[in-house]
Parts: C-alpha cells; structure tokens; sequence
C-alpha cells in the first residue's frame, strides 16, 4: 500500500517592498528541495510483515511389516518477518521468524495481499548429508525447512529454503527417520538462503508459437556450487533437455542463455510449438545440499475454424430441401460444442419479440483426426422450409475451451413460390410430345382419301379466313398451310 501526500502551495503572493523582490535565486532552489523531501519522506511503502501459513509436519514410522510409512500433519504457523526476538504475532501458532539476510523474500511478493498468497512450510531432509553452509557463526550445524508460496490466480510460484541454525549434529542417518519434536508455540529463527521462482507456473499457448517458461534462482552467498536442469514429462516418460553445472562448466542442450544463467535466470526459451510440446517441464536447481524444483505445465490450444456451407443469404422455394452445414475445423483439445439457433422473421421483429430457439434436429458428423493432430466436426440439418419461414436468421454457435466467447457464423433465409414459368415449360413439354404421337400415329388412323379431303376443307377453310381482315403473323399461318397441302407427300405417310 502506498500512502502519498501532495503539499500545494499559494503563489500569488503580492510583493511590497523591493527587498522581496530581490530576494536570491537560491531560496527558491531551497524551498523546492525542502518540498522534494518532504514529498519523499511522506511516501510510505509498507512491507509484509506475516503471513498466515500451514506446516505440513511429517511423522515416519515403521508398519508391522516393517514399511516406511509417513503419516502428514497440518498444524497452524506464521511466517514471520523482523528481528531476532521479536515476539511473534500469534502466540498459539508455531512461528518461523524471518530475519534480515542478503535475499528478501517478500522482494518477490510486493504489491500482493495476504489473501492472494497460499503458503505452506515443510521441513526439509538432506538425505543424512551434511555440507556446511558457507555462513558466519558459531553453529556449524543447520535444520532446513522449506516455504512454498503459490498466488491464487496462478501467477506465480516461489520455493524458498530456511536455515535455522544449530549446534546439534547430524545423526548420520536418514535425517527424517530422527526428526525432533515440534510445539505449538515453538519459534524458529531462520533467513533465507535459496529461491526459486517462476512467474509461468502453466502456460497455454497455441501452436507454432514460441514460449518462454520462466525459471529465477537466487542464493545467499557467490560462486556457489550450482547445477541447474530441464526435464520434459509426459505420459510417464521423462527426457533431460538442459543441464549446467558451474563447477565443470559443462553443458548439455540447449534453451537456456548461459550470459543471462550467470545472473540467474534459468528461463527456458521452447521453439515453435506442436502437438508433442504439450506437457511437464521441470526446472531444477541444486546447491549442495539443497535441491528445488518448480513444475510448468504447457497446455496446447487451438481455436477451431468455423465455416458455413452457404452464404450470408440463403434463397430457397417452398418445399425445396437444403442440407446446411456448420463446420469446426482443426481444434485442440478434443471438446467442443456446436448450437445451431432459429431465429423469428425479420419481418416481424419487434420490440420483445422471441428469443432464438435451438434448433433440435441437428446431426453431427464424427470427429476427424487432422494431419496436425488437431480435430474437425460438422453439425447439420437438413432444411425444408415455407413461406412463413423468409427472413428468419439460423446461427451456428461453436464453443470452445480456447475461446472467451463462442464463434458465430449466420445466414438469412429467404422463400420464394414456386416460378410459373416452370409450369408453362412443363405444358408446353406436354403438348409437343402429344403432337409428336399424333403425328406418328396419323397414317394408321386415316387412309389417304381422307387426308386430302380434310386438307382441302381445310384449305377452303384457310382460303376463307385470309379473304377476311386477319393479321399479318395469321396470313402467314394460311400461306405455310397452302404450301403443306400442295407439296406434301402422303406416300411418305404410309
């Protein structure tokens, strides 16, 4: 929390006499440094100064059949910041009182609140080996813990080491199997001597993108013996990408900058992503004889790629069917969902007209497997719609685990009558193959005889019809005819 005082000040001081118009220069250059100071000092930054945690306490024991088994213990503690004796803040509680040391801990979690901070202390076994730790005082010996601090949103992750110092030797064994008692109310005096850190405790990225996890280590004191290692698991396998050790100088692949390891960022820069990037990455730092590691889990997601199989505006008649489909493409992970929606004619639309239904009838297709292991579903109905049916909206909705807000694709239906010229062209149809079998059938059903006589009624008829006031396309009817009956052969008839 940052406290900040702004002072103001009246400078529309009328002047009297000539002494204070010839006041010096350097009163005003005063006055402003009093007031930068001021300001300054009234600029209070307070720091964290406990923090409420849990003390997992370990209690191993030997079963009946003589198995190791270790039963955990959570016991209320503070994680207290100050002084060597200082009274701790909560008198029932068990305290790990924090004092001064070349590493801050709560440098690392400034501008946090205490409720946004899960924390938890263990104690830590060095597996029976005992490395001095290269400090000044008399105690040669040491008894660790460790302090586990997780944000509540995932933003971050710090693994720090507590020495708390002690004249007692290590008993040469597994240190766990002869772990004194801990009380209540018992206080631990300690400072930090390692940290861990990595402000990408999961990542979700897309593919072919570059990632960076981050990893930060710091230690109490310089040069210290340090290894530092990337490890890749998934799917029970685990597989060494990095390793550094700054004894030998020896190092094994690649992602790591050595110029930026020297300072302490482990960080891990990861090449283009696919779908074999997905999984844990571990990042592990070891001074003797302490070792941390920090767990980054990478979670691929690919957005799917949603079509439609028809326009913005679909045109139809009444009583046509239409298959429209709604098409996800290449998608990770597996889950997806696809809606289809009906909205109400746009030419009813008013205000408080019906919300969208869901349509019922939809199909979907099985999942296909891409070449680039993403997936691919289709949803579909089949649409045969009437007249009240034009001007209603049908909306796809596509939801997804890598979208904030589903994916809409629509389309405006339109609906048409049947054209009439479609029926015209069936009649016509009808009538020519009528003529046609008329035609063919002609010469079994009249002899020749009477074919001349009807064409010659026909053409006295014909004959009549041109004497009287007839139009021009009709007199060229009764020329065509006189041609037919004067050239036509009726042998060819037969």
């Amino acid at each position: 929390m940052k406290v900040k005082v702004f002072l103001q000040l009246n400078t529309s001081v009328r002047c009297t006499s000539s002494k204070e118009r010839l006041r010096p220069k350097s009163m005003g250059l005063m006055l402003k440094i009093l007031i930068y100071l001021y300001l300054c000092a009234a600029v209070c930054v307070p720091q964290m100064s406990w923090l409420p945690c849990q003390f997992i306490d370990e209690h191993v024991f030997l079963n009946n059949e003589g198995h190791t088994e270790t039963d955990l213990i959570h016991r209320e503690a503070m994680l207290q910041f100050g002084q060597k004796g200082d009274a701790p803040v909560n008198q029932n509680a068990i305290t790990f009182l924090v004092t001064g040391s070349k590493l801050d801990l709560r440098r690392y979690i400034e501008g946090v609140e205490a409720e946004q901070l899960e924390c938890e202390l263990r104690r830590y076994s060095t597996q029976g080996i005992h490395v001095r730790w290269p400090v000044k005082g008399a105690e040669e010996y040491n008894r660790w813990f460790s302090c586990t601090l997780k944000h509540t949103n995932g933003l971050f992750t710090i693994i720090s080491f507590l020495r708390h110092p002690t004249d007692r030797p290590p008993s040469g064994q597994q240190d766990y199997r002869s772990w004194p008692a801990i009380t209540d109310r018992e206080i631990f005096t300690t400072t930090v001597v390692m940290v861990l850190q990595t402000q990408t405790p999961s990542v979700i990225a897309g593919l072919r993108t570059e990632q960076k996890l981050h990893c930060h280590f710091a230690v109490d004191h310089k040069t210290p013996n340090i290894t530092v290692e990337w490890h890749f698991q998934h799917r029970g396998e685990r597989a060494k990408l990095f390793s550094h050790t700054s004894r030998t100088g020896q190092n094994q692949g690649t992602g790591v900058g050595l110029r930026a390891l020297a300072g302490g960022d482990a960080s891990y820069k990861l090449p283009l992503t696919k779908m074999s990037s997905e999984g844990m990455y571990v990042c592990s730092v070891s001074v003797m004889p302490l070792f941390a590691s920090l767990d980054i889990s990478l979670h691929i997601e690919e957005a799917p790629v949603v079509s439609l199989n028809v326009g913005p505006t679909l045109l139809m008649q009444e009583g046509q069917e239409q298959k429209v489909i709604c098409e996800a493409e290449k998608y990770y992970p597996l889950d997806v969902e696809i809606v289809w929606y009906q909205g109400p004619a746009m030419s009813g639309q008013r205000v408080g007209a019906p919300l969208p239904k869901v349509l019922q009838n939809i199909l979907l297709s099985s999942h296909r497997h891409n070449q680039d292991k993403t997936y691919s579903l289709s949803a579909f109905f089949y649409l045969q719609p009437s007249l009240s049916d034009s001007g209603r909206q049908y909306t796809c909705s596509v939801s997804h685990k890598s979208l904030r807000v589903p994916i809409r694709k629509s389309f405006i239906l339109t609906v048409e009558e049947p054209s009439s010229w479609i029926f015209t062209l069936i009649v016509v149809f009808v009538v020519v193959i009528l003529l046609i079998i008329l035609v063919m059938m002609l010469p079994q059903l009249l002899s020749e005889e009477t074919i001349l006589n009807s064409l010659g009624f026909l053409s006295h008829q014909l004959e009549t019809l041109v004497m009287t006031d007839c139009p021009p396309h009709s007199i060229s009817i009764v020329n065509l005819c006189f041609w037919m009956s004067s050239t036509f052969d009726f042998g060819l008839l037969r």
